[in-house]
């Protein structure tokens, strides 16, 4: 199997990032996005005006809103695009796969409660060993200009490996894991707790609160993990531990930015309009209240999350949910 051409599904910061960062590694690299004006300008400009800003792209860069032109030219597929809109999208491709398609979204869907690598396994005629996951602490501004990264590669073993040694980068570095499950599950659950750090960043609750929230909220994470039939152990490396401590603390971050904006008393619509771009953890912790309305789970933070989201709970009537919880001993 030989890798020439990469095509990334997803115009928007997180697409283009990955298409800049893995330039030098294709002799060609296509984007695949829906808005003309984002695709002229990064075939007319090398930027991507409106999600990625003040960036030069690679010449080897090019766009198309042509998703079967995409798909077929790269021998690569990475998927960047917002979770819930990976099935539609991918239900256009009605001919055979036989490359590897990498998900590099996170999220879990609404509807089917179902990670990314089951959508694209049940939308794509494809083979399970060629479905991978990339996952990590990587926010897309400092991929695209070359600052140190290092994500997960999670799927099967022998092609990872290819796919590693092909795609690693001096600036952005892959580490191998099998277990998809729990891989996605860190990406996803992660959006979520760090919607709850923003809020408490918002009201100036401190950094004890904060610390508090990440790591009973990685707590959390391990029981969803479990649940989905993944390793808990997963969730203390990259895709867990590291991409929840940058989300729940980086001011890049738009889940702790939306969470940040509710913490201050916007209302969630002007909040939304604030971030600009897709928040995944508003949608995602609407799949996981499901999961704790079906499978009778314990999951404090995330619930609060929704409430506030969804019902127009308080963040401070959240915070005295939280903190007038019945006593437990401490769990891992």
């Amino acid at each position: 199997m030989e890798f020439k051409n990469l095509s990334v599904l997803g115009s928007g910061s997180w697409g283009t990032a990955l298409a800049q960062a893995f330039s030098k590694k294709f002799q060609n690299v296509y984007i695949w996005g829906r808005n003309q004006d984002v695709i002229d300008s990064i075939n007319r400009y090398k930027e991507n005006k409106k999600y990625l800003p003040n960036i030069k792209l690679s010449e080897n860069i090019e766009a198309s809103t042509d998703i079967y032109e995409v798909f077929g030219k790269g021998d690569i597929i990475i998927v960047a695009i917002p979770t819930q809109s990976i099935r539609e999208v991918l239900k256009k491709i009605d001919f055979p796969v036989k490359k590897p398609v990498i998900s590099a979204s996170k999220g879990i869907e609404i509807e089917s409660l179902k990670l990314i690598s089951e959508i694209i396994y049940e939308t794509l005629s494809i083979e399970r060993d060629l479905i991978f996951v990339l996952s990590g602490p990587s926010f897309a501004k400092e991929v695209a200009v070359g600052l140190p990264t290092a994500v997960t590669l999670a799927g099967n073993s022998k092609l990872g490996e290819k796919l590693q040694n092909h795609m690693n980068t001096t600036s952005f570095r892959l580490y191998l894991n099998e277990d998809i499950i729990g891989v996605q599950i860190g990406g996803a659950v992660k959006n979520v707790i760090a919607i709850a750090t923003g809020a408490s960043d918002g009201l100036d609750l401190g950094n004890n609160a904060r610390a508090g929230l990440i790591t009973r909220g990685l707590f959390e994470m391990t029981k969803i993990a479990k649940l989905f039939g993944g390793n808990p152990q997963t969730l203390y490396g990259l895709s867990g531990m590291g991409d929840l401590v940058l989300t729940a603390t980086g001011e890049l971050s738009r889940n702790r930015t939306f969470g940040f904006l509710l913490g201050k008393g916007l209302s969630v619509d002007k909040a939304l309009k604030e971030v600009g771009q897709v928040v995944e953890g508003a949608k995602t912790v609407k799949a996981i209240h499901r999961l704790i309305t079906e499978k009778k789970i314990e999951l404090p933070i995330s619930e609060v999350v929704y409430r506030v989201i969804y019902e127009k709970l308080s963040p401070k009537e959240a915070v005295r949910i939280l903190m007038n919880r019945q006593p437990k001993r401490e769990e891992f």
